[in-house]
């Protein structure tokens, strides 16, 4: 008896350190990730502002944002041969190359930055995603727990804590550039030289993750080779295969909308509407308003999403409040000085991050709910859009007006609208004759 004792003594204390291991690992990264990204965000958001000479900070976001959607084919495969949590590593790394890369601007330090980031991004989010599921079906499994539901708690964990990064990174900016220092080399290389210390920290952070192993990966065969032309053949399948779903097709337009509408903040909104009126210090601090109301959207509309019909309602209304600023800017809108002119901007940010943060979390729910047999090309789909809309907006940016590009992004969000409004009534059907 007392031997079995011992030895169920011993096999609870395995389970709680393993317990411990998996919360603490979501933790460390949800923490690392809002450390990074508070610093790249920051300055993603000030590219468009402070590398303007021959357009160069928008050029870069263009190169960025369409290696993302290239490398995005083929990160599964990486993440799948090195392991999740050397992807996290070694992604950390683009990131930190191209904010000290803004320390010396140039064709030559920027380009090869913002070309290797994309491969970096491309590879993160897949071993975040990864990891991230991982853990939480250890979790689930060591706990004798409804996978679902642990994998909802680890999820709303990390993105609760991962959108405030917006908030923490432009409000540093804030406060390094108030004295009016945006334009000179002392105040942005004091600004750069903080985010690269930050984000230093976040990667010594992921050092610390347990790795986690994948068990596909210990049932390899002799013939390797065999197996890697396999993982191509279904990873391309993966990514072109849900292209013959009627209800990709209809929801397409809304992936490439929620890239659209985020790029058009992060360039033209900066540039056009913040700077002007609350100048390079500015910048920070209606991107901090931004941030606010994305994080606080998201949670308020992952609070109320239960089914396609609420999904519905959030999304039109999300859109509806976008499309209101749009047709303020493009009709009416005019800087002006004095309080009130400073305000607007403030405002704007703010309906902005609301539909941004709809536009997010909706999307994920949905694809949840409608692709639940192939949620890797789903998912795949998403980023695929998303990237390569942001990358056509700051590659055309230099090319076309203000006014231009609002009345496009209206365009687009009628017709997206129109496909998401086909898609839930065909959904809602499918669901009420099942």
């Amino acid at each position: 008896m007392d031997e079995e004792e011992a030895l169920l003594i011993v096999d609870n204390n395995n389970n709680n350190n393993n317990n411990n291991n998996n919360s603490r690992d979501i933790h460390i990264l949800s923490i690392s990730f809002v450390l990074i990204f508070l610093s790249f965000g920051a300055a993603q958001n000030l590219e468009t502002t402070l590398n303007t000479v021959e357009n160069l900070g928008t050029t870069c976001l263009g190169i960025l944002y369409l290696s993302f959607t290239i490398f995005s084919i083929v990160a599964g495969v990486v993440v799948r041969t090195i392991g999740s949590k050397k992807a996290l590593v070694l992604g950390t790394s683009g990131y930190w190359f191209f904010v000290a890369a803004n320390l010396i601007p140039s064709w030559y330090t920027m380009i090869p930055a913002s070309i290797y980031i994309g491969f970096c991004a491309s590879i993160i989010w897949v071993g975040q995603g990864t990891y991230l599921t991982s853990s939480a079906q250890s979790h689930a499994r060591e706990n004798k727990l409804h996978e679902g539901t642990v994998i909802g708690h680890f999820n709303g964990e990390f993105w609760a804590m991962f959108a405030g990064h917006q908030v923490f990174g432009n409000l540093i900016t804030l406060f390094v550039l108030k004295d009016g220092t945006g334009g000179s080399t002392t105040g942005t290389t004091l600004l750069f030289i903080i985010f690269l210390s930050v984000m230093t920290l976040g990667i010594i952070l992921i050092c610390f993750l347990s790795k986690k192993d994948n068990h596909k990966k210990a049932k390899e065969s002799p013939e390797s080779s065999l197996d890697r032309f396999s993982t191509l053949t279904s990873l391309a399948k993966s990514v072109f295969k849900p292209l013959c779903d009627v209800r990709m097709l209809l929801i397409i337009p809304l992936f490439a909308y929620s890239g659209l509408q985020q790029a058009f903040v992060w360039a033209e909104f900066t540039k056009g509407i913040v700077k002007p009126v609350l100048g390079s210090a500015g910048v920070g601090g209606a991107m901090a308003v931004y941030g606010a109301f994305d994080a606080l959207s998201s949670l308020v509309a992952g609070r109320f999403t239960s089914g396609l019909s609420n999904i519905t309602y959030i999304v039109c209304g999300g859109a509806l409040a976008q499309a209101i600023i749009f047709l303020w800017i493009l009709l009416q809108y005019s800087a002006t000085s004095g309080l009130i002119g400073m305000i607007y901007p403030l405002i704007m940010a703010g309906v902005l991050g609301i539909g941004d943060g709809v536009l997010m979390t909706q999307l994920n729910a949905l694809l949840g709910i409608l692709f639940q047999h192939d949620m890797e090309g789903a998912f795949a789909q998403l980023k695929i859009w998303q990237s390569a809309s942001i990358a056509a907006v700051f590659f055309l940016m230099a090319h076309i007006t203000m006014q231009a590009m609002l009345v496009t992004m209206l365009a687009i969000l009628c017709v997206s609208m129109v496909g998401f409004l086909l898609l839930t009534l065909r959904g809602e059907q499918a669901l009420s004759s099942s």
